[in-house]
């Protein structure tokens, strides 16, 4: 068994447990993105890890510029979305989506996406969210933006957050614009 493969053995029986579905690896060999951010730290991205509500949905419908967004970003991440479905919908608004989506009980939202991000490896994660259930998210992932759409984002989650937008598709855009991260996050 590959090294990997060892170290992800775990998540697939953590995703089969309540609610969860099976999650599929495709780990690999080097990031999917690397930006060295003088006076900061070197980013080495292969997951992007998104809230669903309120993050890339407006009340449980993703908007198709989101939608596009999202095809683009399939080429350079793995997506996985991750959320306790409010309105119910969630997987079937992801149907045709280049995305992985996992969806769990509002009890264990915080820490089902936290067990996640570290599962896939957080240092690798790039974690976008919006909510007061991705504070755990954020604080572990090797990048974290909070996003401040028009469901609003829970306050102390900017605390948390690298970066914080205005947008779900102003945080989707620093991923497709490196120059955006590093103006940000220099020293």
């Amino acid at each position: 068994m590959g090294q990997w493969r060892k170290k992800y053995a775990s998540l697939p029986s953590l995703l089969c447990a309540g609610n969860y579905s099976k999650i599929r690896l495709k780990r690999s060999e080097v990031p999917k993105m690397k930006v060295e951010i003088p006076g900061y730290k070197e980013l080495n991205l292969e997951y992007l890890v998104l809230d669903y509500n309120g993050t890339i949905a407006v009340d449980g419908m993703i908007p198709q510029s989101v939608k596009e967004r999202l095809e683009i970003l399939a080429k350079e991440f793995q997506i996985y979305v991750v959320t306790a479905d409010t309105h119910g919908n969630a997987r079937k608004s992801c149907e045709g989506l280049p995305v992985e989506i996992y969806t769990f009980p509002s009890s264990d939202a915080a820490g089902s996406k936290k067990k996640i991000v570290e599962e896939l490896g957080s240092e690798n994660c790039v974690c976008l969210g919006n909510g007061r259930n991705d504070v755990q998210m954020l604080r572990v992932a090797g990048l974290s933006v909070a996003v401040m759409d028009v469901e609003g984002m829970y306050g102390k989650l900017a605390e948390e957050a690298d970066i914080c937008v205005r947008s779900m598709e102003e945080g989707l855009d620093l991923l497709r614009n490196e120059k955006r991260l590093i103006a940000t996050l220099r020293g």
